[in-house]
């Protein structure tokens, strides 16, 4: 997987340009124990984090082409993995190309030197690359159709550093880390604005661009997008595309050099994976659920959750002759102070409460006995899973249609102090982002009514919800060194999907229709008939006690950063509530991870010294 840095500029680079890229490195070591390398020229250099799933003994990194003369001529720095490498491979040495490592990071360098830029049009899987070609006189940045992978980018004089995360463009000591006013809006209105961070003048690179760095200056350009097609297949052939795109997806997604393992709830989604991923195998496919002490005499089922995961998860793991274990969680772990300070600085971001705590523990845990493990990530979104999908009054709105469901709309909002509530205008902000969204929807002609909405939905969820779930569990996950596959995020399944009339995707009147119709022959009925449930959470009081006690300990410091944003008072009355429901504990976890991400990005104790607007002091 890996984790990439580097500064390009076309004039001269100072001296010390090295060592300050070696600092950038050594920021994000988590993403890359294996192995750190830099590779230094006149006009770039790149820098690496290597988490070797490829061919461990080789593919060091930066990888370098060079020619008779043994110059560089170009130079890369690579994350992720490529799961057509190889067709690739086969189809450059009949084209000449020799290899010296079984990775695909050579495969991608070779394409690149064979096809330049239009090589990324043949690549299948989840990656975030740089290119410095001595040849041209480029920098070339590179992001993956989905953005699975994440990249970043800062000016700086009359060049540009990148890097896998922010962290690694402020350790360059070049890039100061201001908090962005806008990236405030889009934290609080839930919307994600496509290219935008939390951070000013920290930019991503958008899913499926590239950006290039050349005499003609900065500029990037989209080698995929969704576009809308007519879908002709009829519901058998559906289904079966879909059950034949699957299966190639798993096929190739539980290849590995390491150990490779799964994450199963016992929902559709990744009981699909697994047993899709049992059949590709010759061993037991090792499997790893997520559950919490006490929750057997503590929980309480609602709306979103009938039942625990547990005899789902038990019922996949018989049925398919898995390797399975749990990972049991406590309130004490996670209301940690230690764990929440790590989310919080995996993320450079604030943490969701204990689902991003828990998702943290369990990505750690699983570290122990893999290197590499799948997560159904992204089927509700592909397949319209989430319950919104089938709620008409929240479809019918013109509003993202998640808003009531996170806190980011309601809970957090509610905490802001009245000023800073009124400078940042959320609900403006949230209304032009939406139209901005929808302004990007591809339609066919004379698309109307449900099925042009629908078309609308998915897109939404595709370009503004699911790459705030996709930096979550890459960055909680490379935190403790672990690879994260995606399958569901497949290109050719996204495409398909995407076009499939709303009709197709409930023709049996339940959500996600015709993924249920593809595997259920693989998996246990009571998985199958399963309703939708969200990732869990601990129902343990205990929680909710320590937090509350580490929020009266905030309370108590009148200097937290946080109080430049949240009123005091708002969050005294949610610990004075008697019940500790949903959004009492969502409310108190916002600011207690609001205000660690604020004294790890301000560097000090006091207001945000310029970062938020002077009215608010």
């Amino acid at each position: 997987m890996c984790g990439i840095a580097g500064w390009a500029d076309l004039g001269c680079l100072p001296e010390d340009r090295e060592k300050r890229v070696r600092r950038m490195t050594d920021a994000m070591a988590s993403r890359g124990p294996d192995g750190a390398g830099v590779w230094t020229g006149t006009h770039a250099v790149l820098g690496h984090r290597r988490l070797a799933v490829m061919d461990p003994e080789h593919g060091q990194q930066p990888m370098i082409f060079t020619d008779d003369r043994h110059e560089p001529l170009v130079a890369m720095t690579y994350s992720g993995e490529v799961y057509n490498h190889p067709e690739l491979r086969e189809e450059l040495q009949q084209r000449g190309h020799k290899f010296r490592t079984g990775t695909d990071t050579e495969v991608v360098l070779h394409a690149y030197l064979e096809w330049g830029i239009d090589a990324v049009e043949r690549l299948n899987g989840m990656y975030a690359f740089a290119i410095w070609d001595e040849i041209r006189g480029r920098l070339v940045l590179v992001r993956d159709r989905l953005g699975v992978k994440p990249l970043h980018y800062a000016r700086h004089a009359g060049g540009v550093l990148f890097a896998s995360e922010p962290k690694s463009l402020f350790a360059s000591g070049l890039i100061a880390p201001a908090v962005s006013v806008d990236g405030l809006r889009d934290l609080f209105a839930s919307a994600h604005t496509p290219g935008a961070t939390l951070f000013r003048d920290v930019h991503e690179v958008r899913p499926g661009t590239i950006v290039v760095l050349d005499a003609a200056g900065l500029r990037e350009r989209h080698y995929w997008q969704l576009t809308a097609r007519p879908h002709d297949d009829d519901v058998p052939a559906t289904v079966g595309r879909v059950r034949e795109l699957l299966s190639d997806i798993a096929a190739r997604h539980v290849r590995a050099d390491v150990p490779l393992g799964a994450l199963l709830s016992g929902g559709l989604d990744s009981s699909a994976l697994v047993a899709l991923g049992q059949q590709a195998g010759p061993t037991p496919l090792r499997t790893f659920s997520v559950d919490f002490a006490g929750n057997t005499d503590h929980f309480v089922g609602n709306s979103l959750r009938a039942t625990p995961d547990t005899l789902f998860v038990r019922a996949v793991a018989e049925h398919c002759g898995l390797d399975h274990r749990d990972i049991v969680l406590d309130a004490a772990e996670l209301a940690d102070p230690r764990h929440r300070q790590a989310v919080v600085a995996a993320k450079d971001a604030p943490a969701l409460g204990d689902m991003d705590t828990s998702l943290y523990l369990l990505f750690r845990a699983v570290r122990e006995h893999t290197t590499v493990t799948i997560s159904g990530e992204s089927a509700d979104e592909v397949f319209g899973g989430y319950a919104w999908f089938h709620d008409p009054e929240r479809i019918g709105a013109q509003t993202y249609p998640w808003r009531y469901f996170t806190g980011h709309s309601g809970t957090y909002q509610a905490l802001l102090r009245p000023e800073a509530g009124a400078e940042l205008d959320i609900a403006a902000h949230r209304e032009a982002q939406y139209r901005d969204a929808l302004a990007g929807v591809p339609r066919l002609d004379g698309e109307a009514g449900l099925q042009r909405r629908m078309r609308e939905v998915f897109h939404l969820h595709l370009t503004r919800w699911l790459p705030h779930l996709l930096d979550r569990k890459d960055r909680l996950s490379m935190a403790v060194g672990l690879e994260v596959r995606v399958p569901f995020c497949d290109h050719r399944l996204v495409e398909y999907a995407f076009n499939i009339p709303w009709a197709l995707h409930t023709v049996d009147g339940r959500e996600k229709s015709l993924l249920r119709a593809a595997v259920a022959p693989l998996l246990p009925a009571s998985v199958t008939a399963r309703t939708k449930a969200p990732y869990p959470v601990t129902h343990d009081p205990a929680y909710h006690h320590a937090i509350s006690e580490q929020a009266h300990d905030l309370l108590a410091t009148p200097t937290a950063p946080v109080w430049s944003f949240l009123a005091p008072q708002r969050l005294r009355d949610r610990l004075n509530r008697p019940a500790a429901d949903h959004a009492t504990r969502a409310g108190i976890d916002f600011a207690l991870n609001f205000d660690l991400w604020l004294r790890n990005h301000t560097g000090h104790n006091g207001r945000l010294a310029g970062h938020a607007p002077a009215s608010w002091s």
